[in-house]
């Protein structure tokens, strides 16, 4: 009964918590299922009269939303395995190896992160008109997979140094090569830490906008952000249950697969900051 009270008492204690985070998702799912001619009614109506659910299967023809989803799959994707495939053997270099500026490398690291990314947007840019590349997802890829990389070091780096040296000798000892031993019995113990920067390196890249503003100039390259926020801007009517539709859409997937991955955020965080 204790237990059942404590339960309960932390769950009134957070309900305030929890309506905030759920009301966005409320307003944008009755929006994207409201009538047309419900929108802007007045007095305002929460709920519609009746759910149209083709909404989605309108909004999906009429903005172009599956090349946009392509679109910022590819870039989210990529960009996250380019961060780890460089960021896996450099976190491993910190933690296992000593060399001449390891810490002033370390506090590079720490100071490229207080860096926002906004503030290189126009040197970015100007680089990217200068190479041509200009309006293509492939510098878009390069650049989110070097703004992650610092984060994604320093992440895996605070792991790695929790995983004990005498697994790796004993692989040693039994005739394993380093390689052989960092990809049998290094990298299994740490899948926890790069499931969560995995995680965080996807949603960082998957819902930047200003930077691909800034580079892609056709609709047939636009990420999903820019493509709700082309629904938007300089339009002189506004389908706001087609841009609500696109946004819940854009949005859900990657909170239903952050919820589905939690028991690995938990562990890898949590981890992560013993020594």
């Amino acid at each position: 009964m204790a237990r059942i009270r404590k339960s309960i008492l932390c769950w009134l204690a957070l309900s305030p918590l929890l309506v905030v985070i759920v009301f966005p998702f409320a307003v944008m799912f009755f929006t994207a299922v409201k009538p047309r001619d419900e929108l802007f009614v007045f007095p305002p109506r929460w709920l519609p009269s009746r759910f149209v659910w083709s909404n989605f299967t309108d909004m999906w023809v009429a903005t172009g939303f599956g090349q946009a989803l392509v679109n910022s799959l590819y870039v989210a994707i990529v960009s996250t395995v380019l961060a780890l495939v460089i960021g896996i053997p450099a976190a491993y270099a910190l933690s296992r190896y000593r060399f001449g500026g390891k810490g002033l490398y370390r506090q590079f690291l720490l100071i490229t992160q207080m860096v926002s990314p906004m503030v290189l947007v126009l040197g970015l840019f100007r680089l990217m008109v200068a190479l041509g590349v200009v309006d293509s997802l492939n510098p878009l890829v390069v650049t989110y997979g070097a703004f992650n990389l610092a984060f994604t070091i320093m992440m895996l780096q605070n792991y790695f140094d929790t995983i004990a040296v005498d697994l790796e000798e004993a692989a040693w000892i039994d005739g394993a090569t380093r390689l052989q031993s960092l990809l049998r019995i290094f990298l299994p113990l740490a899948v926890p830490a790069m499931v969560v920067t995995a995680l965080f390196t996807f949603i960082n890249a998957w819902n930047e906008f200003v930077l691909a503003l800034t580079l892609l100039r056709t609709s047939d390259n636009y990420t999903l952000p820019v493509q709700v926020f082309s629904l938007v801007a300089g339009r002189y009517q506004i389908e706001w249950h087609h841009v609500m539709a696109a946004t819940l859409l854009a949005t859900v997937p990657v909170a239903i697969v952050f919820a589905w991955l939690q028991r690995y955020l938990i562990r890898g965080m949590s981890l992560g900051s013993i020594k």
